[in-house]
C-alpha cells in the first residue's frame, strides 16, 4: 500500500480576495470547458445528421457532398483548437 503525500498539492488561502481571485478563475476556466462540451455534443450532433442524410447544413455555403464534409471538418478543427485553448488554461 503506497503512503499518501505529505505535502498537499495545493496551498490554502489565507487571505480573502486570494480565495475570491482562485474562485473567479477556476470558475470561469470550467465554464469555458463547460460551453466547449455543449459545442462538441452540437457538432457531433450536427455531424450525425449530416451522415445520415437527414439534413444539409452547409448546403448554403457548399454544393457538393465534400464541400459540404469539408465545410463540417473546418467547423470541428476550430472546435478542437478551442477545447485545447481552453484546457491548456486550466492546466498552465
Amino acid at each position: 500500500m503506497s503512503e499518501p503525500d505529505r505535502e498537499p498539492t495545493e496551498k490554502p488561502t489565507h487571505d480573502s480576495a486570494e480565495a475570491t481571485h482562485e474562485g473567479q478563475w477556476m470558475a470561469r476556466n470550467w465554464l469555458a470547458i463547460a460551453a466547449v462540451s455543449i459545442l462538441g455534443l452540437l457538432l457531433l450532433t450536427v455531424g450525425m445528421l449530416q451522415a445520415t442524410g437527414l439534413v444539409s447544413v452547409f448546403a448554403p455555403v457548399a454544393d457538393t457532398e465534400t464541400q459540404q464534409w469539408g465545410a463540417f471538418a473546418v467547423l470541428a478543427l476550430g472546435w478542437v483548437l478551442l477545447a485545447g485553448w481552453s484546457w491548456s488554461a486550466v492546466t498552465g
